[in-house]
Protein backbone atom coordinates (compact mmCIF):
# COMPACT_ATOMS: atom_id res chain seq x y z
CA UNK A 1 0.00 0.00 0.00
CA UNK A 2 1.45 3.33 -1.08
CA UNK A 3 2.01 5.62 1.91
CA UNK A 4 0.21 8.96 1.80
CA UNK A 5 2.63 11.88 1.78
CA UNK A 6 2.31 14.22 4.74
CA UNK A 7 0.34 17.39 4.04
CA UNK A 8 2.47 20.38 3.24
CA UNK A 9 2.68 23.01 5.94
CA UNK A 10 1.39 26.46 5.11
CA UNK A 11 4.08 29.02 4.57
CA UNK A 12 6.56 26.45 3.22
CA UNK A 13 7.72 25.67 -0.30
CA UNK A 14 9.01 27.68 -3.27
CA UNK A 15 5.89 29.85 -3.56
CA UNK A 16 6.14 31.02 0.04
CA UNK A 17 9.89 31.62 -0.37
CA UNK A 18 9.29 33.73 -3.46
CA UNK A 19 6.58 35.70 -1.70
CA UNK A 20 8.87 36.44 1.24
CA UNK A 21 11.65 37.49 -1.12
CA UNK A 22 9.45 39.99 -2.97
CA UNK A 23 8.13 41.26 0.37
CA UNK A 24 11.65 42.08 1.49
CA UNK A 25 12.36 43.76 -1.86
CA UNK A 26 9.28 45.95 -1.49
CA UNK A 27 9.88 46.81 2.16
CA UNK A 28 12.50 49.60 1.72
CA UNK A 29 10.49 51.47 -0.89
CA UNK A 30 7.28 51.04 1.08
CA UNK A 31 8.88 52.37 4.27
CA UNK A 32 10.44 55.27 2.35
CA UNK A 33 7.14 56.32 0.75
CA UNK A 34 5.14 55.78 3.95
CA UNK A 35 7.60 57.82 6.01
CA UNK A 36 7.47 60.79 3.65
CA UNK A 37 3.67 60.57 3.39
CA UNK A 38 3.18 60.56 7.15
CA UNK A 39 5.76 63.32 7.64
CA UNK A 40 4.10 65.56 5.05
CA UNK A 41 0.64 64.97 6.53
CA UNK A 42 1.87 65.81 10.01
CA UNK A 43 3.57 68.97 8.74
CA UNK A 44 0.42 70.10 6.92
CA UNK A 45 -1.72 69.36 9.98
CA UNK A 46 0.64 71.33 12.25
CA UNK A 47 0.75 74.28 9.85
CA UNK A 48 -3.05 74.34 9.75
CA UNK A 49 -3.14 75.57 13.35
CA UNK A 50 -0.10 77.81 12.88
CA UNK A 51 0.22 81.52 12.24
CA UNK A 52 2.19 83.88 10.00
CA UNK A 53 4.45 86.78 10.93
CA UNK A 54 4.48 90.29 9.45
CA UNK A 55 6.42 89.05 6.39
CA UNK A 56 4.06 86.15 5.72
CA UNK A 57 6.45 83.47 6.98
CA UNK A 58 4.76 80.51 8.69
CA UNK A 59 5.12 80.13 12.43
CA UNK A 60 4.11 77.16 14.55
CA UNK A 61 1.44 77.80 17.13
CA UNK A 62 -2.16 77.03 17.94
CA UNK A 63 -4.66 79.20 16.09
CA UNK A 64 -7.95 77.88 14.70
CA UNK A 65 -8.65 80.90 12.51
CA UNK A 66 -7.57 79.05 9.34
CA UNK A 67 -9.98 76.20 10.07
CA UNK A 68 -12.82 78.62 10.82
CA UNK A 69 -12.07 80.44 7.55
CA UNK A 70 -13.04 77.31 5.60
CA UNK A 71 -16.67 78.18 6.27
CA UNK A 72 -16.28 81.36 4.20
CA UNK A 73 -18.75 81.22 1.27
CA UNK A 74 -15.95 82.12 -1.14
CA UNK A 75 -14.06 78.93 -0.25
CA UNK A 76 -17.11 76.67 -0.13
CA UNK A 77 -18.11 77.95 -3.57
CA UNK A 78 -14.69 77.02 -4.98
CA UNK A 79 -14.90 73.59 -3.36
CA UNK A 80 -18.38 72.99 -4.77
CA UNK A 81 -17.22 74.12 -8.21
CA UNK A 82 -14.22 71.79 -8.07
CA UNK A 83 -16.43 68.90 -7.00
CA UNK A 84 -18.88 69.62 -9.82
CA UNK A 85 -16.11 69.87 -12.43
CA UNK A 86 -14.55 66.60 -11.21
CA UNK A 87 -17.85 64.70 -11.22
CA UNK A 88 -18.80 66.01 -14.67
CA UNK A 89 -15.34 65.07 -15.93
CA UNK A 90 -15.86 61.51 -14.64
CA UNK A 91 -19.19 61.21 -16.44
CA UNK A 92 -17.83 62.54 -19.75
CA UNK A 93 -14.73 60.35 -19.52
CA UNK A 94 -16.93 57.30 -18.90
CA UNK A 95 -19.11 58.12 -21.92
CA UNK A 96 -16.03 58.55 -24.12
CA UNK A 97 -13.95 55.67 -22.76
CA UNK A 98 -16.58 52.91 -22.77
CA UNK A 99 -17.11 52.79 -26.57
CA UNK A 100 -13.36 53.09 -27.15
CA UNK A 101 -12.46 50.32 -24.69
CA UNK A 102 -15.34 48.11 -25.88
CA UNK A 103 -14.34 48.42 -29.53
CA UNK A 104 -10.67 47.72 -28.89
CA UNK A 105 -11.19 44.85 -26.41
CA UNK A 106 -13.90 42.97 -28.32
CA UNK A 107 -13.29 43.98 -31.93
CA UNK A 108 -9.64 45.01 -32.05
CA UNK A 109 -8.39 41.53 -32.92
CA UNK A 110 -4.63 41.32 -33.33
CA UNK A 111 -4.40 45.13 -33.42
CA UNK A 112 -5.82 45.76 -29.95
CA UNK A 113 -2.44 46.06 -28.23
CA UNK A 114 -1.24 48.48 -30.90
CA UNK A 115 -4.44 50.51 -30.53
CA UNK A 116 -4.04 50.72 -26.75
CA UNK A 117 -0.42 51.78 -27.22
CA UNK A 118 -1.52 54.46 -29.70
CA UNK A 119 -3.83 55.86 -27.01
CA UNK A 120 -1.46 55.58 -24.04
CA UNK A 121 1.91 56.60 -25.54
CA UNK A 122 0.95 60.26 -26.25
CA UNK A 123 0.08 60.65 -22.57
CA UNK A 124 3.70 59.94 -21.66
CA UNK A 125 4.42 63.52 -22.66
CA UNK A 126 4.61 66.10 -19.91
CA UNK A 127 1.16 67.01 -18.61
CA UNK A 128 1.86 70.74 -18.68
CA UNK A 129 3.07 70.58 -22.29
CA UNK A 130 -0.08 68.71 -23.32
CA UNK A 131 -2.28 71.28 -21.58
CA UNK A 132 -0.49 74.14 -23.34
CA UNK A 133 -1.09 72.38 -26.66
CA UNK A 134 -4.74 71.78 -25.81
CA UNK A 135 -5.20 75.45 -24.89
CA UNK A 136 -3.95 76.38 -28.37
CA UNK A 137 -6.50 74.01 -29.93
CA UNK A 138 -9.32 75.56 -27.87
CA UNK A 139 -8.22 79.18 -28.33
CA UNK A 140 -10.40 81.75 -30.09
CA UNK A 141 -8.35 81.41 -33.28
CA UNK A 142 -7.66 77.71 -32.81
CA UNK A 143 -8.54 74.95 -35.27
CA UNK A 144 -11.57 73.75 -33.29
CA UNK A 145 -13.46 77.04 -33.29
CA UNK A 146 -12.44 77.76 -36.89
CA UNK A 147 -13.93 74.42 -37.93
CA UNK A 148 -17.12 75.10 -35.94
CA UNK A 149 -17.49 78.55 -37.47
CA UNK A 150 -16.96 77.14 -40.95
CA UNK A 151 -19.69 74.57 -40.29
CA UNK A 152 -22.04 77.27 -39.00
CA UNK A 153 -22.07 75.84 -35.47
CA UNK A 154 -20.38 78.84 -33.85
CA UNK A 155 -20.12 82.57 -34.40
CA UNK A 156 -17.44 85.15 -33.72
CA UNK A 157 -18.49 85.59 -30.09
CA UNK A 158 -18.27 81.90 -29.22
CA UNK A 159 -15.50 81.15 -26.73
CA UNK A 160 -14.20 77.99 -25.10
CA UNK A 161 -11.24 79.32 -23.15
CA UNK A 162 -11.96 81.24 -19.95
CA UNK A 163 -15.18 79.27 -19.49
CA UNK A 164 -16.23 76.24 -17.51
CA UNK A 165 -16.48 74.30 -20.76
CA UNK A 166 -12.80 74.93 -21.42
CA UNK A 167 -11.79 73.76 -17.93
CA UNK A 168 -13.83 70.56 -18.22
CA UNK A 169 -12.46 69.97 -21.74
CA UNK A 170 -8.94 70.21 -20.34
CA UNK A 171 -9.71 67.85 -17.47
CA UNK A 172 -11.31 65.31 -19.81
CA UNK A 173 -8.37 65.46 -22.21
CA UNK A 174 -5.90 65.11 -19.38
CA UNK A 175 -7.45 62.14 -17.59
CA UNK A 176 -9.60 60.19 -20.07
CA UNK A 177 -6.82 57.63 -20.51
CA UNK A 178 -7.20 56.71 -16.82
CA UNK A 179 -10.73 55.62 -17.64
CA UNK A 180 -9.90 53.75 -20.83
CA UNK A 181 -7.27 51.44 -19.32
CA UNK A 182 -9.30 49.84 -16.47
CA UNK A 183 -12.36 49.54 -18.71
CA UNK A 184 -10.27 47.85 -21.39
CA UNK A 185 -8.83 45.44 -18.82
CA UNK A 186 -12.32 44.56 -17.54
CA UNK A 187 -13.76 44.11 -21.03
CA UNK A 188 -10.84 41.97 -22.17
CA UNK A 189 -11.49 39.54 -19.29
CA UNK A 190 -15.19 39.39 -20.18
CA UNK A 191 -16.37 36.03 -21.52
CA UNK A 192 -17.83 36.74 -24.97
CA UNK A 193 -20.21 33.79 -24.60
CA UNK A 194 -22.03 35.77 -21.90
CA UNK A 195 -22.82 38.49 -24.43
CA UNK A 196 -24.06 35.89 -26.91
CA UNK A 197 -26.25 34.32 -24.24
CA UNK A 198 -27.52 37.76 -23.29
CA UNK A 199 -28.56 38.41 -26.86
CA UNK A 200 -30.58 35.20 -26.81
CA UNK A 201 -32.24 36.17 -23.52
CA UNK A 202 -32.69 39.91 -23.82
CA UNK A 203 -32.82 40.42 -27.57
CA UNK A 204 -31.47 43.85 -28.50
CA UNK A 205 -27.89 45.09 -28.06
CA UNK A 206 -28.93 47.87 -25.65
CA UNK A 207 -30.67 45.50 -23.23
CA UNK A 208 -27.77 43.04 -23.52
CA UNK A 209 -25.33 45.81 -22.65
CA UNK A 210 -27.38 46.96 -19.66
CA UNK A 211 -28.03 43.46 -18.27
CA UNK A 212 -24.79 41.64 -19.13
CA UNK A 213 -21.84 43.80 -20.21
CA UNK A 214 -22.30 46.70 -17.81
CA UNK A 215 -22.74 44.60 -14.62
CA UNK A 216 -19.78 42.40 -15.58
CA UNK A 217 -17.46 45.39 -16.03
CA UNK A 218 -18.69 47.70 -13.28
CA UNK A 219 -15.55 47.15 -11.21
CA UNK A 220 -13.44 48.44 -14.10
CA UNK A 221 -15.77 51.41 -14.44
CA UNK A 222 -15.56 52.10 -10.69
CA UNK A 223 -11.76 51.95 -10.80
CA UNK A 224 -11.73 54.35 -13.74
CA UNK A 225 -14.05 56.77 -11.95
CA UNK A 226 -11.73 56.84 -8.94
CA UNK A 227 -8.61 57.26 -11.09
CA UNK A 228 -10.21 60.21 -12.88
CA UNK A 229 -11.92 61.83 -9.89
CA UNK A 230 -8.89 61.96 -7.59
CA UNK A 231 -6.52 63.92 -9.88
CA UNK A 232 -9.32 65.98 -11.46
CA UNK A 233 -10.48 67.22 -8.06
CA UNK A 234 -7.04 68.58 -7.18
CA UNK A 235 -5.97 69.73 -10.63
CA UNK A 236 -5.07 73.39 -11.10
CA UNK A 237 -3.39 73.48 -14.51
CA UNK A 238 -6.59 73.19 -16.56
CA UNK A 239 -8.33 75.96 -14.63
CA UNK A 240 -5.23 78.16 -14.84
CA UNK A 241 -4.70 77.75 -18.59
CA UNK A 242 -8.27 77.33 -19.84
CA UNK A 243 -10.34 79.07 -17.21
CA UNK A 244 -10.75 82.56 -15.83
CA UNK A 245 -11.21 84.10 -12.39
CA UNK A 246 -14.70 82.63 -12.18
CA UNK A 247 -13.47 79.09 -12.91
CA UNK A 248 -10.71 78.65 -10.34
CA UNK A 249 -10.62 75.32 -8.53
CA UNK A 250 -9.46 74.39 -5.08
CA UNK A 251 -6.04 73.45 -6.43
CA UNK A 252 -5.58 77.02 -7.73
CA UNK A 253 -6.68 78.35 -4.36
CA UNK A 254 -4.14 76.19 -2.51
CA UNK A 255 -1.38 77.21 -4.91
CA UNK A 256 -2.25 80.88 -4.43
CA UNK A 257 -2.22 80.65 -0.62
CA UNK A 258 1.18 78.95 -0.56
CA UNK A 259 3.08 80.84 -3.25
CA UNK A 260 1.41 84.24 -3.68
CA UNK A 261 -0.75 84.97 -0.68
CA UNK A 262 1.93 83.77 1.79
CA UNK A 263 -0.77 82.26 3.97
CA UNK A 264 0.54 78.77 4.62
CA UNK A 265 -1.87 77.95 7.48
CA UNK A 266 -4.91 78.63 5.27
CA UNK A 267 -3.29 76.76 2.39
CA UNK A 268 -2.72 73.79 4.70
CA UNK A 269 -6.33 73.91 5.92
CA UNK A 270 -7.57 73.89 2.31
CA UNK A 271 -5.24 70.98 1.58
CA UNK A 272 -6.67 68.96 4.46
CA UNK A 273 -10.19 69.76 3.26
CA UNK A 274 -9.34 68.52 -0.22
CA UNK A 275 -7.77 65.36 1.18
CA UNK A 276 -10.88 64.73 3.27
CA UNK A 277 -13.08 64.90 0.16
CA UNK A 278 -10.74 62.56 -1.70
CA UNK A 279 -10.65 60.17 1.26
CA UNK A 280 -14.45 59.96 1.28
CA UNK A 281 -14.42 59.08 -2.42
CA UNK A 282 -11.71 56.48 -1.94
CA UNK A 283 -13.48 54.86 1.01
CA UNK A 284 -16.69 54.69 -1.03
CA UNK A 285 -14.83 52.89 -3.80
CA UNK A 286 -13.22 50.41 -1.39
CA UNK A 287 -16.57 49.69 0.24
CA UNK A 288 -18.17 49.07 -3.14
CA UNK A 289 -15.29 46.79 -4.14
CA UNK A 290 -15.55 44.71 -0.96
CA UNK A 291 -19.30 44.38 -1.47
CA UNK A 292 -18.82 43.17 -5.05
CA UNK A 293 -16.19 40.64 -3.94
CA UNK A 294 -18.50 39.33 -1.22
CA UNK A 295 -21.32 38.92 -3.74
CA UNK A 296 -18.98 37.13 -6.15
CA UNK A 297 -18.00 34.58 -3.49
CA UNK A 298 -21.62 33.63 -2.77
Amino acid sequence: MTPTPPPSRPGRGPDATGTRMWTWFMLPGTLWMTGFLIASLVLVAVLTVGTTDELGNPRFGFDLSSIRALADPAYTEVLARSLGYALLTCVICLLIAYPVAYTIALHGGRWKHALIAAIVVPFFANYLVRMYGWSVVLSDDGPLLRALRAAGLADGDTKILNTGVGVIAGLVYGFVVFMIIPLYAALERLDVSLIEAGRDLYGGPVRTFLHVTLPATRQGAAAGLVLVFLPAMGDFVSAQLMGGPDQIMIGNLIQDKFFQGQNWPLGSALTLLLMLVLLVGMLGYLRRTRKDEAEARR
